[in-house]
Formats: structure tokens, C-alpha cells, sequence
């Protein structure tokens, strides 16, 4: 790894301290300033959504001011965002937090990016720096939970500290991102080859699996993680457990960075992603197990796991996709559909557990798993050279 890797990488760390934090504390935030209780995870979908709108913005961004300049645009939005979701929270300002909430979208849309300038960090081991700068993350294991739970009574109104702390954060992100060197940007020529149009990159089997992949593995991801604050607290667990259930959650997600892409190049991409797929089953098998604190922790750390295999695995099957003039609309196109999934996710998580129950929850979940799985045999059936990174 070089100096500029280790410092993505901790970017991302610092940018998953922000996303844990929103996770742990929106879901219970707007519950206490909801109108009705099926709205309580709007504040959450609020954020995906805004990922979600702002990938077209993003993508321009990025090809007209390069990756530095881009990611530090985004980091600025998050600080002005969290100030707005502080002063919401003060205010008890219900609309007000998903308004801010839908702003900081446009800063995940800008990080969710760092992964794949990973690659262009060190194109000699693509699979690797994908993996590695995943596992920056492992950061936000650690302090997004300490975070949270720590500057929850900062401020007179619960957890109006955590959003201010996320301010700093963004300060800090800001302060590592200046230092990282980017491959220039060489400003385009007439006659320069600007790659086939996004309709034709997208009808690639390899794009459609790749980002099915990608969308289907977060927006389960954010499904059960959405609603398990909500389904703790419904079962009267303290919030303390909730924030080290989230804690090993995001441990099973980027812990596995430091090896996944070493198993990719040994086993195949595909091979890989099917494991994920496994984990997935058998952590929804042992969240309808039992709603202790025990089964919340190891379903939602087999979760993390699951998520890491097919999100690392999709990240790497994208790379063969789209040429390198193709890349930002490609890579916008393909976080478009993580985010409108994980908004549609977003919204049902609250809906559903808070109406039907966290066992229907999980049950509904296993239809998208067969869907990435009946995906990934397609691929080996019909593209069997194709996947080999």
C-alpha cells in the first residue's frame, strides 16, 4: 500500500464513522419527532435519496474538476449538512432533519466513489485496493458507536452532539483528502474518444450482474440494519447494546478488506459474491432465531460479512464493464441504483418492522438473495471466462 492508499483509506474510515452514526441515531431521532411512527426512518431514507439525486451532479463533478476537488466539495456539504441536522434536532424539527439529512446525500454520493478511485490509486492490484480502501472502514467500526454513544447527551437535546461531532469529522476528512495525490486530470481534446453512450454500457450482462449486485447486496444490507435500532428498542434493549451490535456489524463489513480481494484473485469473483449470498441466508436464519442481543450481534455481523463479499465482489466485476473514458457515467449509473435501492429499503425497513414485525422483516428479505444467486449462476453459465479478474 502506498501513502496515498493509507489515506483513502482512512477517508473512508472517517466517512463510515459519519454513515454509522447516521444509521445508529436517524431511525431514533425520528421517531421522537415523527408525527406517526411508520415515518420514523424518513430522516434515513431522506439520505439515501439524496445519494440518489445527486449521482448525475456528482458524476459532472467528477469529470470537470477531478477526483480531489470533487471528493472535497462533498466534504464541505457534509459539514454544512450535519450543522443543519444539529440545529433540527435542537428545534425539534421533524421536516427540517430530513431535509439536512437529504442534503448529506450528495457527500455518500461523492465518498461512495473513493472505492473506485482506489483503483486508479494502484492499477496494478485493483482487486486489492478496492478491498483495502474497504477496510478503512474498520475505523468507523470503532468510533462511529463510541460516537454515538458518547455525545448522545452532549448537548441538552439527545444526540444534537453527535451531529455536531459529525462536523468535525468532515473537518478531519477534509485535512486527510488534501494530502492524497490523484492521477492528473488530462483535460479532454477535440476528437478525444468520449466511449460508448451510458444505454450501451448499461445493456452488458456484466454491468447488469455487477450492479444488481451491488444495489440488491446494500439495500439488504440497509433493510435489516435500518430497522435493527428500532426492533432493539422494541424489545427493550438499551441502546449501549444497539451501538455494539452496530459496532460488529460494520466489523464483519470492512474487516474482511484486508483479505477479500486476496480470495477474489485466488478464487474468482463469482465464487466469492455465492459465499456472500450464503452468509446472507444464514443471517437472516439466525436473526428469526431469537431477539436477544446475541442474535441481533452475530446475524448482523454475518450481515457485515455477506454485505463485504458481494459489494467487493461487484466493485471488482464493474471494473471490466466500461473503458476509462467511460467511467464516470458508469460509475454514477451504477451508484444511481445502490442508492435508489437502498431508499426504497430505507422506507420499508421503518414501514415494515414497525407495522409487521422484525420476523416478516427478515422473511422478506430472502426473495432479493435468490435473485443476486439465480444472477451469479447466469453469469458462470453464460460468461464462464468472463469473470476472472
Amino acid at each position: 500500500m502506498n501513502k496515498n492508499l493509507l489515506l483513502l483509506a482512512l477517508a473512508q474510515g472517517l466517512f463510515l464513522t459519519n454513515n454509522i452514526i447516521f444509521i445508529a441515531i436517524n431511525g431514533l431521532v425520528g421517531l421522537s419527532l415523527a408525527p406517526v411512527g411508520w415515518m420514523a426512518t424518513l430522516p434515513v431514507m431522506g439520505y439515501v435519496v439524496g445519494g440518489a439525486a445527486s449521482t448525475g451532479l456528482v458524476a459532472r463533478s467528477q469529470e470537470r474538476f477531478g477526483r480531489k476537488m470533487s471528493f472535497q466539495i462533498g466534504l464541505f456539504v457534509a459539514f454544512i449538512s450535519c450543522a443543519l441536522c444539529a440545529w433540527a434536532a435542537m428545534l425539534h424539527h421533524f421536516w427540517g432533519l430530513v431535509i439536512a439529512t437529504f442534503i448529506a446525500g450528495y457527500y455518500s454520493a461523492n465518498a461512495q466513489l473513493y472505492r473506485f478511485a482506489a483503483a486508479e490509486l494502484a492499477p496494478t492490484i485493483k482487486e486489492k485496493a478496492v478491498s483495502l480502501v474497504l477496510a478503512g472502514g474498520l475505523l468507523g467500526a470503532v468510533m462511529g458507536p463510541y460516537f454515538a454513544t458518547h455525545t448522545k447527551n452532549l448537548l441538552d437535546t439527545p444526540f444534537a452532539g453527535a451531529y455536531v461531532t459529525l462536523c468535525v469529522v468532515a473537518l478531519i476528512s477534509a485535512i486527510v483528502m488534501s494530502f492524497i495525490q490523484f492521477p492528473p486530470v488530462v483535460p479532454k481534446k477535440a476528437g478525444d474518444s468520449v466511449g460508448r453512450p451510458l444505454a450501451v454500457i448499461m445493456r452488458q450482462p456484466l454491468f447488469i450482474v455487477a450492479a444488481m449486485a451491488a444495489a440488491i447486496s446494500y439495500g439488504i444490507m440497509n433493510l435489516l440494519m435500518a430497522a435493527t435500532p428500532l426492533a432493539m428498542q422494541t424489545c427493550g434493549l438499551e441502546f449501549d447494546s444497539t451501538a455494539t451490535v452496530l459496532q460488529w456489524h460494520v466489523i464483519g463489513m470492512f474487516a474482511p478488506g484486508f483479505f477479500t480481494g486476496h480470495l477474489i484473485q485466488r478464487f474468482g469473483v463469482l465464487r466469492i459474491m455465492s459465499v456472500g449470498v450464503l452468509l446472507n441466508i444464514a443471517c437472516i436464519a439466525v436473526a428469526l432465531s431469537g431477539v436477544d442481543v446475541t442474535e441481533f450481534l452475530i446475524s448482523s455481523f454475518l450481515l457485515g460479512i455477506g454485505w463485504n463479499f458481494l459489494f467487493t465482489g461487484s466493485t471488482t466485476l464493474s471494473l471490466q464493464a466500461y473503458r476509462p473514458e467511460e467511467r464516470d457515467r458508469a460509475q454514477g449509473a451504477i451508484n444511481f441504483f445502490v442508492f435508489a435501492t437502498m431508499a426504497v429499503s430505507s422506507f420499508s425497513s421503518g414501514a415494515l418492522v414497525t407495522t409487521q414485525g422484525w420476523t416478516w422483516l427478515n422473511l422478506g428479505s430472502i426473495v432479493p438473495i435468490v435473485v443476486i444467486a439465480v444472477a451469479l449462476i447466469w453469469t458462470a453459465m453464460r460468461l464462464p471466462t468472463a469473470p476472472k479478474p
